[in-house]
């Protein structure tokens, strides 16, 4: 008979009643996903073969699963915040861009379901592997996937920690359910939430053990869970509120230069693509074939697309360049705003934002006129590369604890900076930006929006460095733009609501204040 993991269907479950552009979850049985049982002892991977087939499921969860690592995470990190509007409004886009977000937004539902899935499927390799019965799974290979799913399911509760702060923290697969062994196991199957900080103590500890075992960082292919992500990873989390300690920001920062991460010597090279004829503009008739470069010194952790293969992201976000007018009679999600290309302008930063925004005529005018309205444009093609991690990120991370730090280090924060800005052909920051700590915060948070804008980071360097109120209650008044602000933010704005339907089906959750 089998038995099924509870936790995983009742994701999958909660996953199906959601909207999917994507491929189909892991929803069927076999001796794989569910186990069986011989002779009353549960098999869940019977051979080193059904252990590898589901490591490839694992690894390519990031890559087949776009809609809530990227797309929703730009929809939070942009819209929610001064870099964009939320480019075609209704009722699950627009209250972010006008702060009126609730519990019963269908997006957070579909974010929270589908990062809860990635828990249980990744716990299902951590919790059997050293339980494989298969001599030909050796003791190295087995620290090595475990290691590689510890890293993943970092990733994961780093995201949902961010968004929501408090979550149920689920280390185990749950065991079979009986009317015995209810109460026993109630908890498992409708866990209360985790506070913050041990969240990012359980990321901390699973970090620390995967280092030990994970691959090594491979310049020829970025989609691996190295050591090199988990080394950003730790240098991130000791960057966030409940875990911070800026000289460890520091260590890993520097650990993930030793091991070969560098800036690219050309910004445009990271999101760039290969057109069919180089001679020709882009257009219907000269489609994108590749991106630039993939596998780039810059990159930590990406997701790779290849001919045949394709993503369909780019559409979401504006012309494919691969299929000129796929798609293209509909409004895109993540418009830039109008505060967002002043701040561009204002800097004379003109290399980076060819790179980040680029202008078309359309057939709708909601934000901008018809014949001249923007786009998001470091996602460009279906065959583009999606960045989760890239270099710029942790050294600009490296700056701001220097800054922070008890014994800040303004010279060294600077030179940070400047290094960044040399790169997209601007000068170096004037004496007057590094005067005291809140200047050159302000300098560091302006690059790093500059830097990153439209990679999904831009909220969470508001609430890092409790700039949110300071930024978006000011926002409204002075872009044109962007819809009326519905609700003023506060500290309570830090935070996501918890999505309604998932607290009415497990009664040990609790709503973040404010909601």
């Amino acid at each position: 008979m089998k038995h099924i993991n509870l936790l995983i269907l009742f994701a999958l479950a909660c996953f199906a009643a959601s909207c999917s552009l994507d491929y189909d979850p892991l929803d069927t049985y076999s001796d794989v996903t569910e186990g069986v049982a011989t002779d009353s002892v549960r098999v869940v991977f019977k051979d080193k073969a059904a252990v590898l087939s589901y490591r490839t499921t694992v690894h390519d969860r990031y890559k087949n699963r776009q809609e809530h690592w990227y797309l929703d995470m730009l929809l939070l990190n942009e819209s929610h915040s001064d870099n964009a509007y939320a480019g075609s409004p209704n009722n699950e886009t627009t209250p972010f861009e006008v702060n009126s977000i609730e519990g019963s937004n269908n997006n957070l539902y579909r974010d929270w379901t589908r990062y809860m899935e990635d828990v249980g499927i990744v716990n299902l390799l951590i919790s059997n592997i050293d339980d494989v019965p298969d001599p030909a799974l050796t003791a190295a290979e087995r620290a090595q996937y475990k290691a590689e799913a510890l890293i993943f399911r970092s990733m994961i509760y780093f995201d949902m920690a961010r968004i929501w702060g408090n979550v149920p923290l689920i280390t185990t697969t749950a065991g079979d359910i009986t009317s015995e062994n209810v109460a026993e196991v109630y908890d498992s199957y409708f866990p209360p939430q985790t506070s913050e900080l041990e969240v990012y103590q359980q990321i901390e500890q699973d970090l620390l053990e995967a280092i030990n075992y994970a691959p090594d960082n491979d310049p020829s292919d970025k989609t691996q869970f190295s050591k090199t992500v988990a080394r950003t990873l730790l240098a991130k989390i000791y960057a966030e509120k409940p875990l911070r300690d800026y000289d460890k920001v520091i260590q890993y920062c520097d650990a993930v230069g030793a091991d070969g991460i560098d800036l690219e010597n050309d910004f445009s090279t990271l999101f760039g693509v290969v057109l069919e004829d180089p001679s020709k503009p882009v257009g219907q008739d000269n489609p994108a074939i590749a991106p630039i470069t993939r596998n780039s010194k810059e990159v930590i952790y990406e997701a790779q697309y290849f001919t045949g293969a394709g993503n369909w992201l780019s559409w979401m976000l504006g012309r494919t360049l691969e299929n000129w007018t796929f798609y293209f009679e509909w409004a895109k999600w993540i418009t830039p705003s109008r505060d967002l290309l002043k701040a561009f302008q204002d800097a004379g930063d003109t290399k980076r934002l060819n790179e980040t925004v680029v202008w078309y005529d359309c057939g709708w005018s909601i934000y901008y006129p018809a014949n001249n309205y923007p786009f998001m444009y470091k996602y460009r093609s279906a065959y583009n590369n999606i960045i989760k991690y890239r270099y710029a990120d942790l050294l600009l991370l490296k700056a701001e604890a220097l800054i922070m730090k008890a014994s800040p280090d303004f010279a060294g924060a600077a030179a940070i900076i400047n290094r960044i800005r040399q790169r997209a052909g601007l000068g170096n920051l004037p004496s007057s930006a590094t005067a005291d700590r809140e200047s050159i915060l302000n300098a560091l948070l302006k690059e790093r929006r500059l830097e990153l804008a439209l990679e999904g980071e831009r909220w969470f360097d508001l609430v890092r460095l409790d700039k949110v109120e300071e930024v978006m209650n000011a926002v409204y008044a002075k872009d044109s733009g962007r819809p009326a602000q519905q609700y003023p933010f506060t500290q309570n704005s830090y935070k996501l609501p918890i999505p309604q339907v998932v607290i009415d089906q497990n009664p040990n959750l609790v709503q973040n204040p404010g909601y």
